[in-house]
């Protein structure tokens, strides 16, 4: 088993970033997630907002979140957020644990996305392991893994959304996939996970699976259309 694509998301609810390499904390993996979209209410999610799915993000050399190139805290960057997520919508930085959505990693395998039979990038997640035969990631809450110095804990299987249907590329959704989803998996892909150890995590590193009694310090993020209770202005 080994680590086969790592993806880091700058701004949440935009396209990721595919890395060759990534640190992890305690926080999650080194630089995911450090803006997001909100309005009036509160945070805007893909979710509500599927037009922010395909808008690309990236890091700058600086390691500041860019929008489709542009540095998030730009002219340009609000202008294509509002674009996409309608005109009251602006970028925030936030660095708190609310902006996961669950646990500060997501871990896909490559057996269950074959399975799937879709693009993974439509499960967002941040590690795709490779090497995992098809139904094992179901019997992997309360494991660990261990790659490298760093220890991912396994919580528990990842509830989908309406997300999955939107095609990461042409933005056109797909209503048959959340079916397959809930026919094929129970509505359930891919592992909510945490960091216990940070460390460096490399394309092609080896992973071993292991069992741990550690549990998670945060769990949860904000909730869709909640009055907006996380970073002010």
């Amino acid at each position: 088993m080994h680590v086969a694509a790592l993806w880091r998301y700058p701004v949440k609810s935009l396209a990721g970033e595919q890395l060759e390499q990534a640190a992890v904390t305690t926080d999650g993996l080194h630089g995911d997630r450090l803006v997001h979209v909100r309005g009036p209410r509160g945070p805007l999610t893909g979710r509500t907002r599927p037009g922010l799915l395909t808008l690309p993000a990236s890091t700058g050399a600086d390691g500041v979140p860019r929008v489709a190139g542009h540095p998030w805290n730009t002219a340009d960057a609000a202008a294509l957020i509002r674009q996409r997520a309608g005109d009251t919508a602006q970028l925030r930085a936030y660095a708190g644990p609310e902006r996961f959505d669950i646990g500060n990693l997501l871990v896909a395998t490559d057996g269950a996305v074959a399975r799937f039979g879709h693009d993974v990038r439509r499960l967002r997640p941040n590690l795709l392991l490779g090497g995992v035969p098809a139904d094992a990631e179901a019997t992997w809450p309360g494991h660990a893994l261990i790659i490298g110095d760093a220890v991912i804990g396994l919580h528990s299987l990842r509830m989908r959304c309406n997300v999955t249907t939107i095609d990461p590329d042409t933005g056109q959704q797909d209503l048959d996939v959340f079916r397959r989803l809930r026919r094929d998996f129970g509505g359930e892909l891919a592992l909510n996970a945490w960091v216990i150890h940070p460390g460096t995590i490399r394309v092609g590193d080896p992973v071993r699976l292991t069992t741990t009694t550690a549990t998670p310090h945060h769990l949860g993020g904000w909730i869709v259309g909640a009055p907006y209770s996380g970073p002010s202005d």
